[in-house]
């Protein structure tokens, strides 16, 4: 059996535009980290798997955390290689079973499990010569993405609407100080579905205030408006509301799911909060039964990141995988966005991505 080997890369890569959310008003550059999986036998085959997780602070992760726990990940995955390219179900069972392990050998560290699953799956799809959706036995055809704005002076986010208006829908970062005045500004240039994110950043009498302006600006959703253990929040204004409203730092995992229930009409699934591709097919599964409409969200990630999640986006009721559209320079190429603003899934082996030359 060859040993499984992973090198691991933290990528600095600063944004297009400056992008600031309510919890961190820092953002100029985005830092996540890449790992690459194979054994000497893929090496000598001229392949590998390609992964990414986003190391988030406020999910109590950094590069540090993930390069600590890499190798325990790595260890509690090595009984499931070999068995990854057989068969088709076979490989499918070994790659739960992989996620399953990482579990078992830590709590937490979404980024970390979800790097090395995404590129467990790139590896095990390469191996087989098929693209991931199709080793997910999941379609090609998904539903386009919206265009994320940070947070700004509503000057600034009026223009950059200005220029993300192809878009079926924007995703407006909220939580500053002027929220109404910056959603009239995105209005004013932009006729299409508006969906609003707090990120925690306001308090129910604000919020609730609000919602009857949000219903006038065409704003479609509101996304975690309360801190992420204030269900009792969320409810409330879900109960006043004709807004879904979605938990996104309240619904970090699977686990979380069932909490939700009553509370909130919708859930954000992202694949570097839950652990990967498997972990997130699972939850976005389980959220559809438990009657949720289903956000698949993104970090800043590259399109390793992104490959990776529209490959269960047809899951999705909405989806927001902006992440790499962010960047001002995307080190991977293959991933293409077509004119209706869907990631397009090929028929290429794995993620499809590579490492641009």
């Amino acid at each position: 059996m060859s040993r499984l080997l992973a090198e691991s890369q933290t990528l600095r890569i600063p944004f297009r535009d400056p992008f600031r959310i309510a919890r961190d008003m820092s953002g100029d550059v985005a830092v996540t980290v890449i790992v690459e999986v194979s054994t000497a036998d893929d090496r000598a085959a001229g392949r590998s798997g390609l992964g990414e997780g986003f190391p988030d602070t406020y999910y109590g992760e950094n590069p540090d955390t993930m390069a600590a726990v890499l190798p325990l990940l790595l260890e509690a995955v090595e009984p499931f290689e070999e068995r990854l390219g057989g068969a088709m179900a076979e490989t499918r069972d070994a790659l739960a079973g992989a996620s399953w392990a990482m579990d078992e050998a830590i709590r937490h560290h979404g980024a970390a499990k979800c790097a090395l699953d995404i590129a467990l799956h790139d590896l095990a799809a390469r191996r087989l010569g098929v693209p991931l959706h199709a080793l997910l036995d999941l379609p090609a055809a998904i539903p386009p993405t919206d265009f994320t704005i940070g947070i700004d002076t509503p000057e600034v986010v009026g223009q950059r609407a200005a220029r993300a208006t192809r878009f079926p829908a924007l995703k407006i970062k909220v939580g500053g100080a002027a929220d109404l005045q910056t959603l009239e500004a995105v209005r004013a240039v932009y006729h299409g579905p508006i969906r609003v994110d707090a990120n925690t950043g306001w308090v129910p009498e604000q919020a609730v205030r609000l919602v009857p302006e949000l219903e006038r600006l065409g704003v479609v959703l509101i996304e975690q408006p309360f801190p992420a253990h204030r269900l009792d929040q969320l409810r409330w204004l879900q109960e006043r509301s004709s807004l879904p409203i979605v938990a996104d730092e309240s619904c970090v995992v699977y686990d979380d799911l069932e909490g939700l229930v009553g509370v909130v009409q919708g859930v954000n699934v992202k694949l570097a909060k839950c652990g990967g591709v498997g972990p997130a097919r699972r939850m976005l599964a389980r959220a559809g039964e438990l009657g949720f409409r289903r956000f698949l969200g993104c970090m800043e990630e590259t399109s390793v990141g992104i490959a990776a999640s529209a490959a269960v986006a047809s899951l999705a009721d909405w989806v927001d995988l902006d992440g790499c559209l962010l960047l001002a320079d995307d080190p991977f190429e293959g991933l293409a966005l077509s004119d209706d603003c869907r990631w397009q899934l090929t028929d290429a082996p794995g993620l499809g991505v590579s490492r641009r030359r």
